[in-house]
């Protein structure tokens, strides 16, 4: 499975051609893992009920995994690995979590968190 970061859904919803494409294919494949705290980000950036319809359906309608405590163990984490001087905050750790707990991996365009996830955690696209 894949977790498609913040930064990835917003290309792909303003139909980046250079991203569209490919998260297409993921998603009609099955491919695509849905995370909370990602569709929180895109709900609250959302500017209309249209968008806000469109962020919900995909939401509805992916499949998600959920995980006690994983804020708390998202928290530790970032502080053991000092992901908060990386320039790398919660959101983007339990982003992470959510990605070693479920054995997924993560596309992003942030660089800052690019740089800290583990080399197995990375999606890189053809």
């Amino acid at each position: 499975m894949i977790i498609l970061d913040t930064s990835i859904w917003i290309e792909y919803l303003k139909n980046n051609q250079r991203i569209f494409p490919l998260v297409s294919k993921l998603l009609e494949s099955g491919e695509i893992l849905a995370v909370e705290c990602i569709f929180g980000e895109l709900l609250q950036g959302a500017k209309s009920d249209y968008e806000r319809d469109i962020i919900m359906n995909f939401w509805i309608h992916l499949p998600k995994e959920y995980y006690e405590n994983i804020i708390i163990e998202a928290g530790i984490y970032s502080a053991k690995n000092k992901l908060i001087d990386k320039g790398v905050g919660l959101i983007d750790a339990i982003i992470l979590m959510h990605g070693i707990k479920s054995n997924s991996k993560i596309w992003t365009l942030d660089t800052k968190f690019i740089r800290i996830l583990p080399g197995e955690q990375k999606y890189e696209s053809q």
